[in-house]
């Protein structure tokens, strides 16, 4: 197993992996020309507790500099933990008057999906910079509407897929980019675990809960980076609860779907809040790479008839990382490794998905 210092030798390998990537980037105006970016997390909640503002504290080309919650205990609390000044802290209703502090280059929204077009509209209007956690948003028009709105005011968007920063899926984005191992002939891609919670947006529709746009973004992305490739169809899929009084009224409890690639490529995808699963089999014309997991916050791993795929490193350090490259593009004007383009291709294909499931028929993406 290689050593976290043969990781940390690997960063300017895995950073130039990304211009590799299949899926076209785009350029944005420059950011404010400091050594760091301020961020502003909008919503502090798990994601933001645990990882993201932990990660903060790693990060090299930007911090922690502000906060926007609604619960005055929890801003206090962050205050004293993270030495925050109090003109940097801001509730909902005062969160548009973040255009004039100064400090904040970065609006990063960590909220429930249903809740992202709003808070990224108003950062756009607010000329910040903006980072949203996945899913995008809850459906195609919300994502379309978020990417017009910060073209208008002219700063950056970029949706928080970490793993697309993250060496290991660099890795397997390569041997399949170049074809190392012939050309991609099927994927195979499972994720999701046991979801204990019952009142969480997860279970709520109107907050943009089910199964498909929280751990099916990540099959998604599985099947799509696995092949290099846009799928063109939903040939078939299935949507169903195992807890029918936790995920009411149709909600998606467990989702399974095949998509249709280009040149006759299949990938079938499986995603559940029921049962853990954490899989990616790329099946390739002179061998497989099996990735497992490939998507966990730590521990992404693989093989093929290459060798093997291991590029070790602790939590947070992958959001620290996705956030590093993130400001490091913003400050060079280049182009963000996952602008709303990318959200907006998740979107398309769920919602087929979803009218594939209802329909029983294929649907075009």
């Amino acid at each position: 197993m290689a050593t976290r210092r043969d990781t940390l030798k690997t960063l300017g390998w895995a950073t130039g992996l990304a211009l590799l990537s299949p899926l076209p980037a785009l350029s944005f105006p420059q950011a404010p020309r400091k050594e760091r970016l301020g961020v502003a997390l909008v919503g502090l909640g798990y994601y933001s507790t645990d990882l993201l503002a932990p990660a903060l504290q790693m990060t090299k080309h930007c911090y922690l500099a502000g906060i926007v919650t609604g619960t005055p205990a929890k801003a206090k609390d962050w205050q004293a933990k993270y030495r925050i000044p109090a003109k940097n802290i801001y509730n909902y209703e005062t969160f548009d008057s973040i255009r004039d502090n100064p400090d904040i280059d970065v609006v990063y929204v960590v909220l429930p999906p249903s809740m992202h077009r709003e808070y990224v509209e108003r950062a756009a209007a607010a000329k910040k910079q903006v980072w949203c956690e996945k899913p995008m948003s809850v459906s195609v028009a919300d994502c379309q509407a978020m990417i017009d709105a910060c073209r208008t005011h002219g700063v950056g968007l970029s949706i928080g897929y970490r793993c697309q920063h993250e060496p290991n899926t660099l890795a397997f984005q390569e041997i399949v980019a170049k074809q190392k191992l012939g050309k991609v002939r099927s994927v195979d891609c499972a994720a999701g675990y046991r979801e204990g919670r019952t009142d969480h947006w997860k279970q709520k529709k109107e907050m943009g809960g089910g199964v498909i746009y929280d751990m099916g973004v990540y099959a998604i992305q599985g099947a799509r980076l696995g092949t290099g490739m846009e799928p063109v169809a939903v040939r078939s899929a299935r949507v169903w609860a195992e807890r029918p009084e936790i995920y009411k009224n149709g909600l998606g409890e467990v989702v399974e779907a095949t998509l249709e690639f280009p040149n006759g490529v299949t990938g079938t995808i499986k995603t559940s809040f029921f049962e853990n699963m954490n899989h990616l089999t790329i099946r390739c014309a002179q061998g497989d790479i099996e990735m497992s997991p490939f998507q966990a916050y730590a521990g992404n791993q693989g093989k093929s008839p290459l060798g093997p795929i291991n590029f070790p490193y602790e939590i947070p350090w992958q959001q620290a990382n996705q956030m590093d490259q993130d400001a490091l593009a913003l400050m060079g004007n280049k182009p963000l490794r996952v602008p709303g383009e990318e959200g907006l291709r998740d979107l398309r294909v769920i919602e087929a998905i979803l009218a594939s499931a209802s329909s029983g028929k294929r649907v075009t993406v």
